[in-house]
């Protein structure tokens, strides 16, 4: 893992992002000679369906959980 400090990076990110996607290398971002960060590739699952993640609830569950539920289905004592 490649270290560099926070001008470095806050002035190469788009090309920093690059080797990221591209290479899958990692970078460690400090501040004064101490570590604060890390710019590394999202984890695999990131992005992907949350029930392909547990696939024991995709039985129980019957709905996308990440979709914001409308007015209808919030609760009386809610509103």
């Amino acid at each position: 893992m490649k270290t560099i400090n926070i001008h470095e990076a806050k002035t190469h990110m788009s090309s920093l992002l690059a080797k990221v996607e591209r290479d899958g290398e990692s970078f460690l971002i400090c501040r004064y000679g101490k570590p604060v960060g890390e710019l590394r590739p999202a984890p695999t699952h990131a992005g992907r369906d949350p029930l392909a993640i547990h696939p024991e609830l995709a039985g129980k569950i019957r709905y996308d959980p990440t979709e914001p539920a409308d007015e209808n289905e919030w609760p009386e004592d809610s509103r």
